[in-house]
């Protein structure tokens, strides 16, 4: 911020302040533009996040499935109460894994009132990139809490794997690329079934 506004923002004459910046004795980091601005660079207040606080994040790939969101719920409120969590959000979304444009899950990562995210499965949460999802959080003095390391049931991965071929398809043949995906997808069942036959 210009140094005009630090020195209104804290009760002191500009010229004090200007002196002493110019006597490099002003309590805070500033630099001068080449234009001779001078700008404060305050340090970020540390925002303490309630650690004890928990949001809890639960997601199925499709809708046939939306009954495993309240079982997902119940376990991790269990959870919860047993580690001595206070749940402040509970959130139930129904998306691919693979979807990066999740709008219940964007809104939940940018919310300031919890400490702790809890998911099943780290696959819940997201199939690739959960490292960088972890950091994101960690930036803002949170941490992830995934309550079962095993691995996602089969059914979830299968819907997902789809997903990718429905996307590829698409990209690869426009408009046309459903018809194409869906014999792909049957191509491959039908080749499945054959060799556990």
């Amino acid at each position: 911020m210009k140094l005009s506004h630090w020195a209104r923002k804290h009760g002191i004459p500009y010229r004090t302040a200007w002196k002493w910046f110019k006597q490099g004795i002003l309590p805070a980091r500033a630099i001068q533009l080449p234009t001779g601005t001078i700008l404060v660079l305050e340090e970020e207040e540390e925002v303490r996040l309630p650690q004890d606080a928990a949001a809890i994040y639960t997601r199925v790939s499709v809708h046939e499935a939306r009954d495993d969101l309240e079982r997902q719920v119940q376990r991790l409120q269990d959870y919860a109460a047993a580690r001595g969590y206070r749940v402040v959000r509970v959130v139930k979304e129904v998306a691919s894994g693979l979807n990066d444009r999740r709008p219940r899950l964007e809104k939940l990562l940018l919310e300031k009132d919890y400490g702790v995210l809890l998911v099943e499965h780290r696959d819940r949460l997201t199939r690739f990139g959960f490292h960088y999802l972890e950091l994101l959080l960690h930036e803002q003095g949170k941490r992830v809490e995934v309550v079962n390391e095993a691995d996602t049931p089969r059914a979830d991965l299968i819907e997902d794997f789809v997903a990718v071929i429905y996307s590829f398809a698409a990209r690869l043949y426009g408009l046309r690329g459903e018809r194409k995906a869906r014999k792909i997808v049957s191509e491959l069942v039908d080749e499945a079934r054959e060799a556990n036959g």
